[in-house]
């Protein structure tokens, strides 16, 4: 099924958040009406796409707030339009692309060069994350003011892929970031305790050789950070947590009233590093996969809310990047298409949470963490009609040549998973139909319902 944009749309019969039947009518970019209304309004219309939607679970779309669409610089990787397209068929209506291109995500006119791109794209929405340090070299803080006063209105900054390692550093940009009501996202990692580190330090690497990446090397950079967190009063947020020591760690400091936030992958909430034992490069990932002692423990701390949300950090690589020899091969993971039915196996499957506290750790807190006005909203009339349809009953074998990223290092690759997206529409808009992606949102229709959002 194909659609052009059209002046409303018809869902019949979806579940929101897994629960009772509703029909839902979308029409100027928003949610105009719920149950029995939906149809009554639709009949008022002149021009209305109707979808069967019976037994489809209704979600806010899904935020990631740790994306790598790595251009500018290395589109030979991922590009912001293939990037976008992945997000969209993953069920993203938003995404946050962290600041590690070429080069470097740390002026004002490269975040705007991303925001651009994005809104061109049209597939969802992308906010360009800025730089803390100049070059991520970790000596001097980038242009955050300027940033965050640019057209991209950058709020996020982080050195994603490198640890902002120097303390004073790290204060200062703390306090800098303070007076624009932005945030640090910490990438946690003591380069000292994992200089030539190719795995997660343990029994396994022991048995095979390879140099060990202590759990410690993660968890003392969190312990200071929330420490200077509490001392400055500003927002930290904690990237890719992978260690029950530092589910510990953030459990402590949101128990005295720190402001942190902390993030966990999908993969971290699956694989182990037993995997590793095959020196297939595909799960060579930073942080490391961990042990399953660490892998129950993160899935524990995303249930009862000491971690806040789920963030892929989809980082997709040329394939001579990853089919190498263990030592040469890049670290990171694809993630956007295989989110969803990762946590549906790892969290829902399990009963270790229901369809609204999915919602909650996938769109409505990392948008509240990020303080979008139109993401992760309520499925209620008067809301942007950002939203997503799950199949729950659906299984998928992952095979990443299908996938929309250019990334095709997947370590899901062959696993049956269950859910799969079916729709997903970006302010009213169905860019995603049939589980294929339809069209993109055109740059006019998304400052029609920017204007809208605005004056409401």
């Amino acid at each position: 099924m194909r659609s052009t944009p059209t002046a409303a749309t018809l869902i019949l019969g979806a579940l929101p958040y897994g629960e009772a039947p509703e029909d839902v009518l979308i029409a100027e970019g928003r949610i105009a009406a719920v149950g029995p209304d939906a149809r009554i309004q639709a009949e008022q219309l002149q021009e209305v796409t109707t979808i069967e939607a019976a037994g489809l679970i209704m979600l806010p779309g899904m935020v990631d707030l740790h994306t790598h669409l790595r251009e500018p610089g290395r589109e030979d990787a991922e590009t912001v339009e293939t990037g976008s397209r992945a997000a969209a068929k993953g069920g993203f209506t938003a995404v946050h692309a962290m600041a590690n291109s070429s080069p470097v995500a740390d002026s004002a006119g490269v975040v705007e060069q991303v925001h651009r791109l994005g809104r061109a794209s049209g597939w969802t929405e992308v906010y360009p994350v800025g730089a803390v340090t100049v070059g991520l070299a970790g000596e001097r803080l980038a242009e955050l003011g300027a940033m965050a006063e640019s057209s991209a209105q950058v709020r996020m900054f982080s050195d994603d892929g490198m640890c902002v390692h120097n303390p004073v550093l790290m204060r200062r940009a703390l306090e800098y970031v303070k007076t624009v009501d932005g945030f640090i996202a910490q990438h946690a990692q003591e380069p000292l305790l994992t200089e030539g580190a190719q795995m997660n330090e343990g029994d396994v690497s022991a048995v095979l050789g390879l140099p060990g990446w202590p759990a410690v090397a993660e968890e003392s950079i969190i312990a200071r950070d929330v420490l200077l967190a509490q001392h400055v009063g500003s927002r930290l947020h904690i990237c890719h947590v992978s260690t029950a020591g530092s589910v510990e760690i953030i459990r402590w400091a949101k128990e005295r009233g720190i402001d942190v936030t902390a993030e966990v992958t999908p993969h971290h909430l699956l694989l182990t590093d037993e995997l590793v034992r095959g020196y297939d490069p595909v799960y060579k990932v930073n942080p490391p996969l961990r042990t399953g002692a660490d892998v129950e423990a993160l899935r524990a701390g995303l249930a009862d809310g000491t971690i806040d949300i789920i963030g892929t950090d989809h980082a997709p690589h040329p394939t001579q990047a990853k089919e190498c020899e263990w030592s040469a091969a890049a670290m990171g993971m694809t993630g956007l298409e295989t989110a969803l039915p990762v946590v549906i196996k790892t969290m829902i499957s399990t009963g270790l949470m229901g369809w609204r506290r999915f919602a909650e750790v996938t769109s409505i807190k990392p948008a509240q963490i990020y303080r979008h006005a139109h993401q992760g909203r309520p499925l209620k009339p008067g809301e942007p009609a950002n939203l997503i349809l799950v199949d729950a009953g659906a299984t998928q074998t992952v095979d990443p040549a299908g996938h929309a990223s250019k990334g095709r290092n997947s370590p899901f690759r062959g696993m049956e998973l269950p859910g799969a997206v079916r729709a997903t529409f970006l302010q009213g808009h169905p860019v995603v139909l049939d589980g294929e992606l339809n069209s993109p949102l055109s740059e006019a229709a998304a400052r029609a319902a920017e204007q809208s959002q605005v004056q409401s």
